[in-house]
């Protein structure tokens, strides 16, 4: 164990300059009653630059030449990867029989974006893919964008292999038609992984957020619930500004928009809640 471990405490000023520049970087907000836990996340990174304080990394992050490159290791470090195929599937469900078709009805330009924000390791972009194919819709119509602050999230997403824990709530017969049992785990059919284009991008970032959130369909779920309301209002605002028109954002059930934003108005779309970017 390096002995700076032993000794390495975030005090609570060092934690408030901490918490406030990865508020305004990523904007997740810690809890005073989470300060050990950004602790525990952080100190591998703290350790791994010889420094014997928090405070010192502080300084890293804020001033230093470097911090670019160190910000991309504390959105690693601090990313959470928890998710699974056909989570919370009213919403897919909702797109593939009643939302897809109507845009298609509509003769909206074509194609018909579709945008996870937030896809961790790519299950949900998966799910929607499949749940397309499903209803005979995924054809050259409809394109779809994944996109997560983690590189490593990300490349996982890319080489499209799962272990159980993935797959626990897929059905034996969906595993049989789009995965395949390999030594290193399930893979998921080439013809269902090559429509995602996979992208690395922070939340925050306006530059980075307006060319993929100029969509119809945009999926940010399991997100918000780390972020401050400030941090929320700023990112829906993001999303509305460069949303078309209809948009329809899709946010997990646990995250209400309702003391966030007016802009968009929530409706129930084929069994669904659903916020949406009206005319």
């Amino acid at each position: 164990m390096n002995f700076f471990s032993e000794s390495l405490t975030l005090k609570e000023t060092t934690f408030t300059l901490l918490r406030d520049a990865i508020h305004e970087k990523l904007g997740m907000y810690f809890e005073a009653d989470r300060r050990d836990i950004l602790a525990d996340k952080l100190s591998p990174l703290v350790i791994e630059r010889g420094f014997d304080s928090f405070l010192d990394y502080y300084y890293l992050l804020k001033y230093d030449a470097e911090a670019e490159e160190e910000w991309l290791r504390v959105m690693e470090a601090l990313s959470v990867q928890e998710t699974y195929f056909f989570r919370e599937m009213d919403q897919i469900r909702a797109l593939a029989t009643t939302i897809v078709p109507s845009l298609l009805s509509q003769q909206c330009a074509l194609p018909i974006t579709i945008w996870s924000a937030a896809c961790a390791t790519g299950e949900e972009p998966l799910t929607i893919a499949i749940t397309l194919k499903e209803a005979g819709l995924l054809d050259e119509r409809i394109r779809i964008l994944a996109s997560d602050a983690s590189q490593a999230a990300i490349d996982k997403a890319k080489a499209g292999i799962y272990r159980e824990r993935s797959l626990r709530n897929t059905s034996a017969e969906m595993r049989s038609r789009y995965f395949s049992q390999t030594p290193k785990g399930w893979q998921i059919d080439a013809a269902i992984h090559q429509r995602i284009e996979w992208h690395r991008i922070n939340l925050m970032d306006a530059r980075q957020v307006a060319p993929l959130a100029r969509t119809h369909l945009l999926f940010c779920r399991n997100v918000f619930i780390y972020f401050s309301p400030d941090s929320i209002r700023k990112t829906v605002e993001m999303f509305f500004d460069n949303m078309r028109i209809p948009g329809y954002l899709f946010v997990a059930a646990a995250e209400s928009l309702l003391k966030i934003t007016t802009a968009f108005k929530l409706r129930e779309i084929g069994g669904a809640f659903v916020y949406v970017k009206e005319p």
